[in-house]
């Protein structure tokens, strides 16, 4: 990585890992994946033998229709966000806000996100060059990736990690390179992390808040990411979609470190926070050099999206401190409210930090294989969950073979349902 005043060098650097690729990293034309077969690999969904399967999403999703149980597998909301945003989306398409926005967003959100991230940080984005408007959350880390990996370069993430990740860094011919997140806390071994990194690494990319797991990480965790980025010239792109929803511990944002806010994209989206998943609203900030270059990326493949739905979540980003506190403290009532089912049912709970989601250990009850579990649980009590190891290269899902993760962010009474049916498990099995 360069620092943001050198974009010109940033640009070179990538067009020299191009042109000389390392020859061990190329494949015979003959035996080389389609690329949506790299994605499909990437996320794994494609077997050994080429069959292509469904996300554990759509599984997990369709076994909770057809037996009727409650969907705990996916996380989303299934309570809207705001009057005041859907009333403000409403308005905008009346007033015929209904074409393209800018490319890097409307200037009414680029200017909002800028001060929410001034507001509760103390980061100043420069909204005209150091703020875009993404299509979720997704497509900025897509777009960051296609920026700058390619062939021969290497992408460090924790494991577990979000499938997208996998998808995105084989689409674009990078190595995934993974840190395992160790049981109970789910942390890092900083041994481990170091070893990771190596002098093809281009991006380190941080999920915090970290779906799965519901871990958020501590100051000294981020202080060694950031100190091994800057040893090693590497990019530190960070997912940061729960930021408002952590219970008991701090967000710490890693772009508020010493040394690493000219090296730091950070991506954020209205979905998890205003429980307006649908509106598909993300962003990305940091230094303006590399937000160009994501930039580039991005405005050929959506160019723009979401426009009357751009101006509502710029009002929501400037709602009072008591939404986002209300928010948190909400879920994480709810959080325990599936806990306590989930230790009735005899699992191993590790309690959540911070997301949707809450982790649990089958093997108190036995059970060493998650995935057969969860395939079992729609008819076994009705109650829908996804397995870890789903988000894991094949050792890390080894590693985690005999663990669960689970939605809270449902209504209270469907959850105190779900705990109920969950508590009769044991019984079952």
């Amino acid at each position: 990585m360069q620092p943001a005043d050198t974009p010109d060098l940033t640009r070179a650097s990538q067009q020299d890992a191009h042109q000389h690729p390392d020859p061990a990293a190329q494949t015979p034309p003959e035996s080389r994946d389609e690329p949506w077969q790299h994605a499909a690999r990437g996320a794994n969904l494609l077997g050994g033998d080429g069959t292509l399967a469904v996300t554990i999403f759509e599984e997990m999703t369709t076994l909770a229709l057809s037996t009727g149980a409650i969907n705990l597998g996916q996380g989303f909301p299934d309570q809207d966000g705001p009057q005041v945003m859907k009333d403000a989306a409403q308005a905008a398409i009346n007033d015929g806000a209904n074409q393209y926005a800018p490319g890097k967003g409307l200037p009414v959100l680029r200017q909002a996100i800028a001060a929410h991230q001034e507001r509760f940080y103390g980061l100043t984005p420069d909204p005209e060059e150091g703020v875009i408007v993404t299509t979720g959350a997704t497509e900025a880390i897509a777009a960051a990736l296609l920026a700058f990996t390619g062939p021969g370069d290497e992408v460090i993430t924790f494991e577990p990690f979000y499938d997208s990740y996998g998808a995105m860094i084989s689409l674009t011919g990078a190595t995934h390179v993974t840190v395992p997140l160790l049981v109970p806390d789910f942390l890092p071994d900083l041994g481990a992390l170091a070893a990771a990194f190596t002098d093809r690494t281009k991006i380190i990319l941080v999920n915090n808040p970290h779906n799965p797991t519901g871990t958020v990480f501590p100051r000294h965790i981020l202080a060694e990411v950031v100190r091994l980025a800057e040893l090693h010239d590497v990019v530190i792109l960070t997912d940061e979609v729960y930021e408002h929803l952590t219970f008991g511990v701090p967000h710490i944002p890693v772009a508020t470190l010493p040394g690493a806010l000219d090296r730091t994209l950070t991506i954020s989206s209205a979905g998890k926070t205003f429980s307006f998943t649908g509106w598909k609203i993300g962003w990305l900030s940091g230094p303006p050099a590399l937000v160009a270059a994501v930039r580039t990326v991005k405005q050929f493949t959506t160019y723009s999206s979401g426009t009357p739905f751009q101006g509502a979540v710029a009002l929501g980003l400037g709602l009072p401190d008591e939404f986002f506190t209300r928010a948190a403290n909400t879920l994480a009532a709810k959080k325990d409210i599936l806990g306590a089912g989930l230790k009735a049912a005899g699992f191993d709970v590790f309690d959540s930090q911070g997301t949707y989601f809450i982790t649990v250990d089958t093997a108190p009850l036995g059970i060493d294989d998650a995935v057969t579990l969860a395939r079992r649980l729609p008819q076994l009590v009705g109650v829908a969950a996804v397995p870890i190891p789903v988000f894991c290269h094949p050792e890390g899902a080894e590693r985690t073979r005999s663990l669960l993760r689970f939605a809270f962010c449902k209504k209270v009474d469907l959850l105190k349902e779900a705990a109920h049916r969950l508590a009769t498990l044991k019984d079952k099995l």
